[in-house]
Order: C-alpha cells, then sequence, then structure tokens
C-alpha cells in the first residue's frame, strides 16, 4: 500500500496540471491572448505563422460593424431632417 500511494499522488497532480493547462488553452482561444504570447515564437520558429497572424489582426482592425436592418439610420454631424 505504501508504494501505492506516491504513485496515485503523481497522477492526481499530473491530471490537474493537464486539467489546468485545457482551460488556460480554451480561455485564451475565446479571448484572443495566445498571438501576442506566441508572437517573438512565430516570428523566430514559423515565420508563416507570423504573418498569417499579422494578416488576421489587420484584418479584425478593418472590420466595420454592418448595421441590422431594423437599426435607425445615423446622421452626420450638422446635418438636419427636413
Amino acid at each position: 500500500m505504501g508504494e501505492i500511494v506516491p504513485w496515485l499522488v503523481f497522477v492526481a497532480v499530473l491530471a490537474a496540471l493537464l486539467v489546468c493547462l485545457a482551460w488556460l488553452a480554451a480561455r485564451s482561444r475565446r479571448r484572443g491572448v495566445g498571438r501576442e504570447i506566441m508572437g517573438p515564437v512565430d516570428l523566430i520558429y514559423r515565420p508563416h505563422t507570423h504573418k498569417i497572424n499579422q494578416e488576421i489582426q489587420i484584418q479584425e482592425e478593418r472590420m466595420v460593424g454592418t448595421p441590422s436592418p431594423g437599426d435607425p439610420l445615423k446622421r452626420a454631424r450638422g446635418e438636419t431632417s427636413s
């Protein structure tokens, strides 16, 4: 019995570590944090991925929300309704 307890503790700690890493990976994917953290690594080891991430970031910055069909029209400054 004394030989099994250390192995059970090791397996429990390893399982907890893997669960925490999986949770962290899911959270970073949802929030988009991974790009900033992995940027230097991608630049050194995977330059094609770094270029793709730059393009994705540029496209996200360019995106303009399209109005929904029920949204009121916005008027330019100084424009009055007739």
